[in-house]
């Protein structure tokens, strides 16, 4: 098992070496230019070439790459061109706002969806099956920003039950206020992740109660509900773990549509804020940091598969 972590996580290092590379080539090629940020209607074009030197953004782009790189190694992720700020401090900034707020989506949706989709690949092609598969489909079909701007309307500007945007109340710092804000942004990822989350329980669930296993449980006397929360549900957790381990990268990458929309000040946002402003050093930070965590995912996912099906540890 050592062994095991030890070579995945030498193994994230050419990737995320791949990865910058390939991030900082698609951002010189994009449209836009970081300087025009300082520029003045009246400015001089001798202080504009001296901004842009200032920012070392003169240089060729593989030396403006090595530089980077060189901070990246100091641990720092590079200063923000706009701000001047070390990116990696703006990102552990955010990073508890993004992180509680798709963390608690992805735990309500993963407690929901384990006895909705259980449910729903029990009584296949039922009234049950057909009511959570097309709530599944409304759920993955409407856009997020959509539903975000829906519920926004009804529960802030219509009935006024809770705050439309931000994470706190100026003035106020109480938790109670926090979770305020923070329903609306929480329910519309819960509803996009769960509807992923149970279309996959569904499929594994059908092929689950057509194994020999649960044939010899209902031989032995037991009823449906016990196989399916007692036996079945083990095997079902599998994708569920994949899915898990996949989500990590959005628990730093964040979401943007829905932080965007509801003005979270999390990862997503900064995110957008230095795409507009073409602040690079940000979006390499938060994409080399959100492809980290996902490779991090992917070795928990492989662990916990050991623990939830013993053979698969057998077999390693």
């Amino acid at each position: 098992m050592r062994q095991l972590i030890a070579r995945r996580l030498l193994q994230t290092i050419p990737m995320l070496f791949f990865v910058s590379i390939v991030c900082f080539g698609m951002i010189k090629l994009a449209p836009g230019d970081p300087v025009l940020n300082f520029v003045t209607p009246n400015m001089h074009p001798d202080d504009i070439e001296r901004v842009r030197h200032n920012l070392g953004l003169d240089q060729p782009a593989y030396i403006q790459y090595f530089h980077w790189l060189k901070e990246c190694l100091t641990g720092n992720l590079g200063y923000s061109l706009i701000n001047h700020k070390p990116v990696l401090g703006q990102i552990l900034e955010r990073l508890p706002a993004t992180a509680g707020l798709v963390g608690i989506s992805i735990a309500l949706a993963v407690v929901l969806a384990i006895p909705f989709g259980l449910l729903a690949g029990a009584y296949r092609n039922r009234w049950v099956d057909k009511l959570v598969n097309l709530l599944a489909y409304i759920g993955i079909s409407i856009p997020l920003f959509w539903l975000g701007i829906l519920f926004m309307y009804f529960f802030a500007l219509k009935v006024h039950w809770l705050p439309s945007m931000g994470m706190r109340t100026i003035g106020k710092e109480s938790v109670l206020d926090v979770i305020k804000h923070g329903i609306l942004p929480c329910s519309v990822l819960t509803i996009s992740f769960l509807s992923s989350y149970v279309r996959y329980i569904r499929s594994s669930t059908i092929g689950q109660l057509k194994e020999d296993y649960v044939q010899i449980q209902y031989a032995f006397g037991s009823n449906q509900t016990a196989i399916l929360f007692r036996h079945v549900t083990k095997h079902v957790l599998l994708p569920v773990i994949t899915l898990l381990g996949l989500s990590m990268a959005e628990l730093v990458a964040g979401a943007i549509i829905t932080e965007t929309v509801f003005t979270w000040p999390g990862i997503g946002s900064l995110t957008v804020t230095a795409a507009k402003g073409m602040d690079y050093p940000i979006i390499m930070g938060v994409t080399l940091f959100s492809a980290l965590m996902l490779m991090l995912g992917n070795l928990a996912a492989d662990l916990l598969y050991s623990v939830a099906d013993p053979r698969i540890k057998q077999t390693r």
